[in-house]
């Protein structure tokens, strides 16, 4: 008897260790993409004489993640977990839109919070919209900004209250890859970006 018990614990022990073994899955290293359209070259720039002052722009909810987003032909939301954006997709519009700014040249300066010059009007952004309608084979993108002017005598009034958005065509492919479509939302957002600057000339 004691001889058969010590015979059976190795073979106890074999079934442990089986039991114990786990499988680690293969590790994925994510597709990242930038979110910074261009201001097209060909496009005239402007002589703006006033400065404006870009406060952070915040991120609509469900819009602070930065997965790749589409929206099926049923309505549901999909999320690309191994493709996603080099940044929060707030941060980069907003430093998308500084840049397509000063390269527009509708204002003299662009300032950035913390400065210590002088702003003629100050705005604050929203992101409203960016994804894939996979139904509508669209990239969609939208915006939306504040406009004010501070003065000594009334404080911060509201000068002009803009939405804009901006679509792109996508290829027919389903499953759309990432590629696609991060190219189309960089594209949408160019043309928000674009509606936006034209929005704000008029009061530069």
């Amino acid at each position: 008897m004691r001889r058969r018990g010590l015979l059976a614990v190795p073979g106890m022990a074999l079934l442990g260790l089986g039991g114990c073994s786990v499988i680690s899955p293969a590790y994925v290293e994510p597709r990242r993409y930038l979110l910074a359209p261009v201001r097209p070259a060909g496009v005239a720039r402007r002589r703006g004489t006033k400065t404006i002052l870009m406060r952070l722009t915040r991120a609509a909810p469900g819009l602070d993640g930065r997965g790749l987003r589409s929206i099926r032909a049923d309505g549901t939301e999909a999320v690309e977990y191994y493709a996603e954006w080099t940044a929060p997709p707030a941060e980069a519009a907003e430093a998308a839109l500084r840049r397509w700014l000063v390269d527009a040249g509708a204002f003299a300066a662009v300032l950035a919070p913390g400065t210590r010059g002088n702003a003629d009007l100050v705005m604050e952004s929203e992101l409203l919209a960016l994804h894939v309608d996979l139904g509508r084979g669209v990239a969609v993108a939208a915006m939306s900004a504040v406009l004010m002017r501070e003065t000594s005598q009334f404080g911060t009034r509201v000068v002009a209250q803009f939405s804009v958005q901006g679509t792109a065509p996508v290829p027919p492919d389903r499953p759309l890859g990432p590629d696609a479509q991060a190219a189309g939302m960089v594209a949408a957002l160019g043309v928000a970006l674009g509606r936006l600057e034209a929005e704000l000339s008029r009061l530069a």
